[in-house]
């Protein structure tokens, strides 16, 4: 038999990924923010490259920042977008240091997760489990 106090130890480890608060709010702003820029480079590359290979690289990215915006699937849509940026980055001349800023961004929210304000938190977060007997 498990004890109780063990239970609620383990099942926090398992879901900390669902900060609500300052730290929710933070994510949700981080998220929201990666985006939008992510969306907006997308779109502006469109207009200027549009017979580029870069453009499905960038689409991915927006596709990408599109879930980071909703918070669905964070930590996939977070690796991604990781991916997509770094690959921008040796694959495109120019200025690299808005994707890897986006590259790190992406990361992070693959690394901390979504937050309270998310599909994934509504998905996958905090459930009360009753077992029976308690």
């Amino acid at each position: 038999m498990v004890c109780p106090a063990y239970e609620e130890v383990l099942l926090q480890r398992l879901f900390s990924t669902f900060a609500d608060g300052w730290p929710g709010i933070g994510l949700l702003f981080q998220r929201f923010l990666t985006a939008l820029v992510l969306v907006h480079y997308a779109i502006r590359f469109l207009g200027e490259a549009p017979q580029s290979l870069l453009i499905v690289t960038h689409m991915i990215g927006a596709i990408a920042g599109a879930f980071l915006f909703v918070g669905f699937w964070t930590p996939l849509a977070g690796t991604v977008v990781a991916i997509a940026e770094i690959w921008i980055v040796f694959s495109q001349p120019g200025d690299p240091w808005i994707h890897v800023i986006l590259a790190i961004l992406g990361a992070t929210l693959a690394m901390i997760g979504p937050g309270a304000w998310s599909i994934d938190a509504r998905l996958f977060g905090r459930k009360l489990i009753q077992t029976p007997g308690h």
